[in-house]
């Protein structure tokens, strides 16, 4: 936000907060979803809430305040508990219900402009207000209709994912539907009073609408909504904490609001005495944020005048606010005088060490972590501050960032702890740093510290990912050395990594290990091998995991079905499988589906592979995932016709199409006429990874159907997505330039458009790599001027010619019947290496065009002369050997 917008923003608050702390007010007409959310509330819902007016606009709504009086309307939950006790509830309840629903429609009605609402709306309304809340039933049924409606409740409010996920959901529904002042009131109506979380979740919203938008009118209605939301927790008793004040603070200071900041500081801190030395850590935050220095002196100064606890908490929260900025001469002020073993928490105490690491302060880190050990903080907390501290100095490899670990742990004599030393290992592992991470586990161990068994599992996915499946052998090996009990999903990826180095005796071997740590092996365990023999189309060793399996009395799961399934060849096998699932009783799983689909797919099967969507027992949550399997399935078999229908249909539905299909789609859809098409399935995909992988498809079509526009348009789209990786985009660049020099027939005129954009319209140079390609693509066309064009970018490109270049030119004029340029060019290509030299026979032959010239030798020649050489050098020898063996017997006889 602009200087100007913050300072109007700021006057219009300003001017706002004497209003909105003495008067109650009615939403007005700006203040459009209130009015909605008022049309909403059921009578569940309370109206003892006064949102608060919009500041701008001095109309209000024209409702008769004194027969809506709502300030001597008791909370709903209240009055229908009172209800209840007098045995009305019934008639109260219905009564109250008709008379809410009254006011809601008249207020709904107030704004001719604004028609949300048909009568069906106005219907169903006044159907859910005389929806009872609670029953006049006997108290003999009372426990069955708790159920009940706990379970109703239940379809309606809860969602998926954990349950912090859930219930911001469910705020935010709430107050996107609502406003946020009635969602406060409808949790109350839900069986539980609104608390703390809340007020915070609403907090929340309120900041992140805030931040999404650009319109000074819609932010301050935000802030407005914030500065209730805590005057309502104070009226309600709530503690004002930082969790709730925080993210609204951090905000204003984003903003530069800093009158808006004293002013919500001072409500915060009004009878909160707790929150004021946080406060100074949000001032000092402003200060810096706004560069005030004389603000910044100024509190740094007053910490003179404080003593005791008072002193050492604004040390502190004015070193924790210096420590996220570049200030390294504020913060040594701080850290000379500040006491680390006064520091109330361990966080605070973490971002201390964190601040010593950014800032390389060797000395002040050693001698606070000396200060805490005298102090009695136990030996793994500051074995945590060591690591903080280390992992925070700039420009340290994980190798010497385990070395100073250590280093400073024998300095200060201090016994190491496990989880440091964890997070070391997923560091190491996060970077494929697999062998690292090993010696630091051979190191923990060996010292005897305990160390989390999930970690091993760290380990082995990372092997997996880098390849490095060698090391499962050494990994094991640890395990057994210091009998470190692997659970089943250990083994598993073990044996896994085992496959996939061939060594199926060794995944064998740990199976059989199972009993030895009483263990039983599991059909995961069988599965893991079972894939590797599929992968191998080795299917008597599949069978051969089937019959071990059966002697160790393991049953197949879904996944060893789906195995079986998907690799059968003929219709028959697929239903023996699956006939066998059904009767071993195993769950028919998504994946299952899957599998019968692409069975029937490579058996020709294609209507079937169709029939198997219309299964009444496929799941319904992973309908969209089947559907997109035989989308695939159809694709890759030629049927991309059907495989549109059915992308339609899930289009129409609303569906999205799994990404692995659209790709499909994509790499099968090769008409001329589809780049309409092709474009629509790219805009579908939204992971990176997945987007980068289509579009070069779809560029890859365009190349082929010299659609050059289109081309340089995903091109730049291409360079945007990967403007801060220059080696992803060249490689990828040089990939278009591969498909124009190996297209048949080559279209050289689009390689040549292609290179003229990347260097006028994406402000790129071409790569050396594209420029070979492009230079090989000429040599094809037999086009000899652009030959020389291409040749001549080189150096436009400051792209110093090699012997790879001279040797792609000296083809080049070869193949183009340019003799002369080509001997030109051959003088300059070294022939000291024999490899270099294999080349240049075999285009002479290639093109049947033997340069003339003696001076450059042939590979045979070279060879040859080679030969001579050591011959002669051999010759010289022996001839020096029996010259001196004449002297030493012409020596000896004149001796005589």
């Amino acid at each position: 936000m602009s200087a100007s917008k913050a300072t109007k923003l700021s006057s219009i608050f300003r001017s706002a907060c004497a209003a909105t702390t003495k008067l109650t007010l009615l939403p007005t007409k700006l203040d459009v979803q209130d009015i909605a959310a008022s049309s909403r509330v059921s009578p569940r819902d309370s109206f003892s809430v006064s949102p608060f007016a919009h500041p701008t606009c001095s109309t209000l709504l024209p409702i008769d305040s004194s027969s809506l009086n709502l300030n001597s309307i008791d909370p709903l939950c209240d009055l229908t508990a009172e209800n209840l006790r007098l045995d009305k509830a019934a008639e109260l309840t219905k009564e109250l219900s008709e008379e809410i629903s009254t006011i809601l429609i008249e207020a709904t009605k107030l704004d001719d402009t604004d028609e949300l609402y048909s009568e069906e709306d106005y219907e169903r309304l006044d159907k859910e207000l005389n929806i009872p809340w609670f029953s006049s039933m006997s108290r003999g049924c009372t426990s069955l209709y708790r159920k009940e409606l706990a379970r109703e409740r239940k379809q309606k409010w809860v969602f998926k994912g954990t349950q912090t996920s859930r219930f911001h959901r469910l705020v935010d529904m709430c107050a996107n539907k609502m406003g946020s002042d009635n969602t406060i009131q409808v949790f109350g109506k839900l069986g539980r009073e609104t608390g703390v979380k809340e007020f915070n979740a609403l907090m929340r919203l309120c900041i992140d609408k805030a931040r999404k938008t650009e319109d000074d009118e819609i932010v301050l209605r935000q802030i407005f909504k914030a500065y209730k939301i805590l005057e309502n927790m104070k009226e309600r008793g709530f503690p004002v904490k930082e969790v709730t004040y925080g993210p609204l603070l951090v905000y204003l200071i984003d903003m530069g609001l800093d009158e808006e900041f004293h002013f919500f500081c001072d409500l915060i801190r009004d009878e909160n005495s707790d929150s004021l030395s946080r406060l100074s850590y949000y001032e000092m935050l402003l200060w810096v944020g706004v560069n005030n220095e004389d603000k910044i002196k100024e509190l740094l100064d007053n910490i003179a005048t404080k003593d005791g606890e008072d002193r050492s908490r604004l040390q502190e929260n004015y070193l924790l606010a210096l420590s996220e900025s570049d200030r390294k001469d504020e913060v040594l002020l701080l850290l000379n005088s500040i006491d680390i073993t006064n520091v109330s928490s361990m966080n605070h105490i973490t971002n201390i060490f964190r601040t010593l690491g950014r800032h390389s302060l060797d000395s002040i880190a050693k001698s606070f972590l000396q200060a805490l050990k005298v102090h009695g903080v136990e030996a793994e907390n500051i074995s945590n501050y060591i690591y903080n501290y280390t992992v925070s100095m700039p420009n340290l490899v994980i190798g010497d960032i385990v070395l100073n670990i250590n280093n400073m742990h024998t300095e200060l004599e201090v016994a190491p702890s496990s989880a440091p030393y964890e997070k070391l290992i997923r560091q190491c592992c996060d970077s494929h740093k697999v062998h690292i991470a090993l010696e630091i586990v051979d190191h923990i161990l060996e010292a005897g510290l305990p160390l989390n068994v999930e970690i091993y599992l760290c380990i082995l996915n990372s092997c997996d990912e880098s390849c490095e499946y060698n090391l499962v052998h050494r990994i094991y090996a640890l395990m057994c050395h210091y009998n470190v009990k692997p659970n089943n999903e250990i083994f598993r990826c073990m044996i896994s990594l085992s496959v996939k180095m061939k060594d199926y005796d060794g995944a064998y071997g740990m199976i059989r290990n199972l009993e030895k740590i009483n263990l039983i092996p599991t059909a995961g365990m069988y599965n893991a091998i079972l894939s590797g023999h599929f992968r191998e189309k080795n299917f008597s060793g599949a069978l051969s995991v089937l019959k071990e399996m059966e002697s160790a009395q393991v049953l197949p799961d879904s996944q060893t079905f789906s195995y079986l399934i998907s690799n059968c060849s003929r219709e028959e096998d697929i239903t023996k499988y699956y006939e066998e699932l059904k009767i071993s009783g195993v769950q028919v799983t998504k994946h299952i589906f899957m599998a019968l689909i692409n069975a029937y797919a490579s058996c020709g099967q294609l209507e079937k592979a169709k029939q198997v969507v219309l299964d009444k027992g496929v799941p319904v949550k992973n309908l969209n995932e089947i559907k997109s399997v035989l989308v695939s399935a159809l694709a890759i078999n030629g049927k991309v016709d059907d495989a549109l229908g059915i992308y339609e249909e899930l289009k129409q539905a609303k569906c999205n199409l799994e990404p692995k299909a659209v790709l499909s789609l994509i790499e099968h859809l090769q008409n001329e006429g589809d780049l309409n098409r092709l474009i629509e399935l790219l805009e579908e995909l939204q992971e990176t990874d997945y987007w980068v992988n289509g579009c070069f498809r779809v560029v890859s079509y365009c190349v082929r159907h010299k659609f050059s526009n289109t081309a340089v348009d995903l091109l730049k789209k291409l360079r945007d997505e990967f403007q801060d990786d220059e080696m992803a985009s060249e490689v990828l660049f040089d990939e278009v330039f591969c498909q124009v020099a190996e297209a048949e027939p080559v279209d050289l005129q689009i390689g040549l458009a292609l290179l003229q954009a990347i260097k006028k319209e994406l402000g790129l140079c071409p790569s050396r790599k594209s420029l070979d390609f492009l230079l090989t693509a000429c040599a094809k066309a037999k086009d000899l001027q652009s030959c020389y064009s291409v040749w001549q970018e080189y150096e436009t490109a400051g792209l110093p010619y090699n012997v790879l270049s001279f040797l792609r030119m000296y083809q080049a004029l070869l193949a183009l019947g340019d003799c002369k340029s080509a001997r030109k060019m051959l003088r300059q290509i070294p022939t000291d290496d024999p490899h270099v030299c294999c080349v240049i026979d075999a285009s002479q032959t290639a093109y049947g065009r033997r340069a003339p010239s003696s001076k450059v030798p042939t590979a045979k020649n070279k060879a040859e002369e080679t030969v001579t050489k050591k011959t002669r050098k051999k010759s010289k020898k022996m001839k020096k050997k029996k010259d001196k063996q004449k002297l030493l017997l012409k020596e000896k006889d004149t001796g005589d």
